[in-house]
């Protein structure tokens, strides 16, 4: 077997400062999703982790990891990670992180909002049993970003399943989550000039003048049960369960 790929190369041109991404099939029929980078090719594994590895036969390190916590748990001992384990733990984070943008790119949410609840759980994790407070914040400091990449790409996923009224809610769930995390950093002050809420502001509002929609019936429901109309809120109820 040949191991030259300058012909996958040239075949894919790179186009700098572009997520290029692209889903295949392998050679044994399985579906791969590729990375075009400056120096080369990346492939990844579509499920589980991304390299395809098995740390310790569990199908992530992350969960490999709350084994080993729910282990000490059980002895009455609490679990703290090793530099090893923080290491491996990095590892895993940024293959998620590239996996991520990838089916950003390709516009698969479904499976971008899948990768982002592994990471953001992963951080809570690692939150919990962190060896100090310096790792803590050195993974902290990237929550408010995989937050935004998961309200968008849940709201996007809503779009393509013809329902603008289910993606404007999501964006007010997630900048409510966002506006948590940045009070909780004593940042409120910063939240409304970062780029990041200015960006599902400005989807928030596309959405609302595309498709007419002054109010959701979640936004409606909020007001009605603060004004205490209990009749309409009872409505409102039955009609949003009948949408979901």
């Amino acid at each position: 077997m040949s191991q030259d790929i300058d012909e996958a190369l040239r075949n894919w041109e790179i186009k700098p400062g572009t997520v290029q991404a692209r889903q295949v099939e392998a050679g044994d029929g399985r579906q791969v999703l590729q990375m075009r980078l400056d120096l080369g090719i990346v492939q990844m594994e579509i499920d589980d982790r991304p390299d395809g590895a098995r740390p310790h036969g569990f199908p992530t390190y992350f969960r490999y990891l709350t084994f080993q916590a729910e282990e000490k748990g059980r002895q009455g001992k609490r679990f703290v990670l090793s530099e090893e384990q923080c290491l491996e733990a990095d590892r895993e984070f940024i293959q998620f992180y590239h996996r991520r943008i990838c089916w950003m790119a390709l516009e698969n949410f479904r499976r971008a909002v899948a990768d982002a609840d592994h990471t953001l759980a992963f951080m809570d994790f690692v939150r919990d049993h962190s060896p100090n407070d310096e790792y803590t914040q050195a993974h902290e400091q990237y929550r408010g970003f995989v937050m935004f990449h998961r309200v968008e790409s849940a709201a996007a996923l809503q779009v393509q399943e013809k329902s603008p009224e289910a993606a404007i809610d999501e964006i007010n769930s997630g900048l409510e989550k966002l506006q948590a995390f940045f009070a909780e950093h004593n940042a409120e002050d910063q939240m409304e000039e970062n780029p990041m809420i200015e960006q599902l502001r400005k989807m928030e509002k596309a959405l609302r003048q595309k498709h007419g929609i002054e109010a959701t019936l979640r936004e409606q429901l909020a007001k009605a049960v603060a004004n205490e109309q209990y009749e309409v809120a009872a409505k409102l109820r039955d009609a949003l369960r009948r949408r979901e």
